[in-house]
């Protein structure tokens, strides 16, 4: 079976790496496109030659991106099936080449139309065959082409909640430097004012550079495996991102916290009017009509003494509580449903 991908950032490549492994199991896999995945070569372009930093960067990116999107169709013409994974800015205009072609596209994790930009939801629609949604009310935005599939967060999330009191807590001040660079200030004086065994989870780009990332880490430890010590910590520090949702699917209480630069804010709430929260935990829990499931600080709020009450304050048995209902409503992983979906949709 081969498979026309397009997987453009770290994240979708795990997601991807899940998906084959249940393919795996029923035919003989090839992949063409753009990717990064291990054991897998004849890539068109690796997903990191997509990544970029600053304007001058983006803008050399756009014609190759260009020169990718016509190539990835004339590939797609020899491939069984096609899955798109993420990345909207670029996968939207491929699904759009792809249809004009007439090639059927299925397209796994799709664009957060329910935060902004809801014109997406059609665009999409009309262009693919299958909307394989990770989150359950996502159905409501894009219609008939869309099914939910499961999140692939419960596949990749192995480990239980510990329940003993390790004395741990962990820190997760984001992957990018300039969010760990607003954050490690507070959480160094955080820090100082908790009992225990303080560890930092650093994702594994970052090996080999700590220091350029997190300054000082005196008093920290460092842990290269976010899932174990969620798992083992008895609270933790995060800045907004998937790892809240990792936190809340292990059962870790936590705070989200969050500092950017104050027009990133300013553009961020000017556009994104619908969500009252940002933690996607605390997202569901709106879109089912539940009460908020943990804190979230932002801009100016993130302060020692403010994490530090939030720590204090924290109903642990509301929370998980709350980790229970969470699991239930996004009920199973994602990979075998979406591979099973390739192999029934494959020419």
């Amino acid at each position: 079976m081969k498979i026309l991908v397009s997987a453009l950032e770290a994240s979708a490549n795990l997601h991807l790496s899940h998906v084959i492994k249940e393919l795996e199991k029923h035919s003989k896999i090839e992949l063409c496109g753009i990717f990064e995945l291990e054991g897998y070569s004849g890539a068109l372009h690796k997903s990191s030659e997509f990544s970029a930093m600053g304007f001058v960067e983006v803008l050399g990116l756009i014609a190759k991106a260009k020169r990718a999107l016509k190539k990835m169709v004339e590939l797609a013409k020899d491939c069984d099936t096609v899955l798109l994974i993420d990345s909207p800015a670029f996968n939207m205009p491929l699904a759009k080449a792809l249809k004009k072609a007439n090639i059927k596209v299925n397209y796994y994790i799709l664009p957060q139309v329910w935060a902004w930009k809801e014109y997406r939801a059609k665009i999409l629609a009309q262009n693919c065959e299958n909307l394989l949604s990770i989150l359950p009310f996502e159905r409501e935005y894009f219609g008939t082409p869309c099914q939910f599939v499961g999140h692939p967060l419960l596949d990749e999330i192995k480990v239980e909640k510990s329940k003993q009191k390790s004395g741990i807590i962990a820190f997760l001040p984001g992957s990018r430097r300039s969010e760990i660079w607003r954050l490690m200030p507070v959480f160094r004086e955080l820090a100082s004012k908790l009992e225990g065994r303080k560890i930092i989870a650093a994702p594994a780009h970052i090996k080999g550079k700590e220091s350029e990332y997190y300054g000082d880490t005196s008093g920290f430890e460092l842990s290269y495996d976010a899932n174990s010590l969620l798992a083992q910590a008895d609270f933790a520090f995060i800045c907004s991102g998937t790892a809240t949702l990792q936190a809340a699917l292990i059962g870790t209480p936590f705070v989200l916290c969050y500092k950017a630069k104050a027009i990133d804010v300013f553009l961020a709430r000017l556009f994104v009017r619908k969500l009252k929260h940002i933690g996607l935990a605390n997202i569901i829990f709106d879109f089912i009509r539940q009460p908020a499931l943990h804190a979230e600080l932002i801009q100016d709020e993130v302060s020692a003494a403010a994490l530090l009450a939030a720590y204090k304050d924290c109903d642990t048995s509301a929370f998980a509580k709350g980790c229970l209902k969470l699991k239930k409503y996004l009920s199973h992983g994602a990979s075998a449903n979406v591979a099973k979906i390739l192999l029934e949709k494959s020419h």
